[in-house]
């Protein structure tokens, strides 16, 4: 069997340990705030996904490097997104709850997908695009959610409003 060359555990260096520790920093942060509102994915589950996806994200660039050495790669690693997001989706679906005629985790399984995305930039290294997905999503998750607190009316699918006859 053909195997790639191994690559020796001392060849980890800044550049890896930057990108993954982004991750594992910025993951458990993102679900900080799910995890205060007792929701079903907090820390450890935002923390495990975001240092998977920028793992993944590593991985497949280093073998697509080493693969393509020719430029005659059939490799195509951007289907590094077509995974995340079958995984993600997969978790989210399983998150999400009809019960009592209001749907719930609805936001907690679209901020694992973020997470997720957050993962694959930082395992590619776009830290412009981590640093504004981490901010658009600590100020939507806190400021939004103080906003709905002021104007939210009953979410119940039929529920009637204060307001309603």
């Amino acid at each position: 069997m053909e195997l790639n060359a191994p690559i020796p555990v001392t060849a980890v260096d800044a550049e890896l340990l930057w990108r993954i520790g982004a991750a594992a920093v910025l993951g458990p942060l993102l679900g900080l705030d799910r995890e205060m509102r007792g929701h079903a994915a907090g820390l450890r589950t935002h923390g495990l996904i975001c240092v998977s996806a920028a793992a993944m994200t590593v991985a497949v660039v280093a073998l697509y490097l080493q693969f393509d050495s020719d430029g005659e790669s059939r490799m195509d690693p951007l289907r590094i997104f077509e995974a995340t997001g079958a995984f993600v989706g997969f978790l989210g679906a399983g998150l999400i709850v009809f019960a009592r005629g209001k749907l719930h985790n609805l936001t907690t399984a679209a901020h694992l997908w973020l997470t997720a995305v957050i993962g694959v930039a930082c395992g590619a290294g776009l830290w412009p695009l981590v640093a504004v997905c981490v901010l658009a999503s600590v100020l939507m998750l806190t400021l939004l959610t103080l906003i709905e607190g002021e104007w939210s009316r009953d979410r119940r699918i039929g529920a009637r409003g204060k307001d309603d006859p």
